[in-house]
C-alpha cells in the first residue's frame, strides 16, 4: 500500500519526526521527504512557509490529500485510520490500545518535551544553564521516564519482543527515538534491560533501520 500524496516535513534528528518515519515504514507507506533544518539560519521552522503549515513552529508536519496534520501521535493514529488495510500501530482491543497509548504518551508527553531543542535553547539563552547543567536536566527526566516505563512493561506487557506483544506499534515508535536521544546526552541505559531488549528487536526490522536519523537525506556529520 502506498500513497504518493504523503509528504512529511521533518528533521533528521527530530525524535518526533523519527517516530512518524518509523510508523510510515511499519505500515509500508511511501512518502516524500521535505527536510526542515531546525538549526540553520536560526531554524527553518520559524520561517513563514513552515509557520503557515504549523503555527507551533515544530516538526513533524504531514500533508495528505489536502490535509495538514501536526503532532506525532495524532499523525500515527491518523495513519492507522486512513490506511486500515496496512499493519495497525495500535492493538485491536480497548485495553491494549489504552496500554500502548499510555506508554507512547509517557515518552511523547512527559519525557521528550523536557529535552527537545527549544527547551534546551531556552535553558541556555534565558536561564544561563551551561552545557553540563542542560545535560543533567535532560538525564534526570529521561531516567525518571525510562525507570517508570521499565516497571510498567514488567507489570503490564503481554509476552513478546516489543512494547506490547509480538508486533511493534505506536509505543515502540516513541521508545526507540528517545533511547537514541538518551545516548546523545550520555544517559546510562544499562539500568533498563527490558527497554534495551525491545530496542534490539526493533532495530532488526527494516522499518526502524530506514527511519534512523543517519539514514535520512538531510543527515549531517556531527
Amino acid at each position: 500500500m502506498s500513497s504518493p500524496a504523503l509528504v512529511l516535513h521533518g528533521y533528521w534528528r527530530s525524535s518526533a519526526a523519527y517516530r512518524v518515519r518509523i510508523g510510515l515504514g511499519l505500515k509500508g507507506l511511501v512518502w516524500q521527504d521535505r527536510p526542515v533544518h531546525l538549526v540553520r539560519d536560526g531554524g527553518e521552522q520559524h520561517g513563514a512557509a513552515h509557520v503557515a503549515l504549523n503555527p507551533q513552529q515544530l516538526v513533524p508536519v504531514l500533508e495528505h490529500a489536502g490535509r495538514v496534520l501536526t503532532q506525532s501521535l495524532a499523525i500515527l493514529e491518523y495513519l492507522d485510520e486512513a490506511f486500515p488495510a496496512t499493519p495497525a500501530l495500535l492493538p485491536a482491543d480497548p485495553a491494549g490500545r489504552a496500554q500502548v497509548r499510555a506508554l507512547a504518551q509517557l515518552i511523547a508527553c512527559d519525557v521528550h518535551p523536557l529535552n527537545n531543542l527549544r527547551v534546551m535553547q531556552y535553558l541556555g539563552r534565558e536561564l544561563a544553564a551551561d552545557e553540563a547543567a542542560r545535560a543533567r536536566w535532560t538525564a534526570h527526566w529521561m531516567e525518571e521516564g525510562f525507570a517508570a516505563m521499565e516497571t510498567l512493561l514488567a507489570q503490564r506487557s503481554p509476552p513478546g519482543d516489543f512494547c506490547h506483544g509480538d508486533r511493534p506499534g505506536q509505543a515502540d515508535c516513541c521508545l526507540v527515538p528517545q533511547l537514541y536521544n538518551a545516548r546523545r546526552f550520555g544517559v546510562d541505559l544499562g539500568r533498563y534491560p527490558r527497554l534495551l531488549q525491545i530496542e534490539q528487536a526493533c532495530l532488526a526490522l527494516p522499518a526502524f533501520a530506514a527511519a534512523a536519523p543517519e539514514a535520512q537525506p538531510d543527515a549531517v556529520a556531527v
